[in-house]
Order: C-alpha cells, then sequence, then structure tokens
C-alpha cells in the first residue's frame, strides 16, 4: 500500500491495516521456518510496511 493511500485512512484504519501487516509477517516468518518461503524479500517488504503504517499513525496522533 503506497503512502498516499495509508495517508487518506484515519487512525482506526490504519491501526487494523497495521494488524493485518502483522498478521502476513507472521505468516510469512512461518513458511521461511518451514522452508515454505519462495521469495524472501517478501519479508522485509511487509517489515517496511508495518513501519510505513506506524510512522504515519504517529504523525495522526501527534497532530491531534
Amino acid at each position: 500500500m503506497n503512502t498516499s493511500e495509508l495517508r487518506q485512512k484515519d487512525v482506526a484504519g490504519l491501526e487494523a491495516e497495521i494488524k493485518s501487516l502483522q498478521k502476513a509477517h507472521f505468516g510469512l516468518r512461518m513458511q521461511k521456518a518451514t522452508q515454505q518461503l519462495g521469495n524472501t524479500a517478501t519479508l522485509r517488504d511487509t517489515r517496511r510496511a508495518i513501519a510505513r503504517a506506524k510512522t504515519i499513525l504517529a504523525e495522526k496522533q501527534a497532530a491531534k
């Protein structure tokens, strides 16, 4: 998800997005542990997407 798309979401939407990204990241970690993950770059992508969403969430909460 792009930064511009994340910025359009409200605080509750961002929290839901973070939760879904964390679940996806957990699933990818389990696939890696069982040698079922083909593309390990997706781990980095989801980790960075979580950080991006958390940063935007912190910006919105600080603006209140």
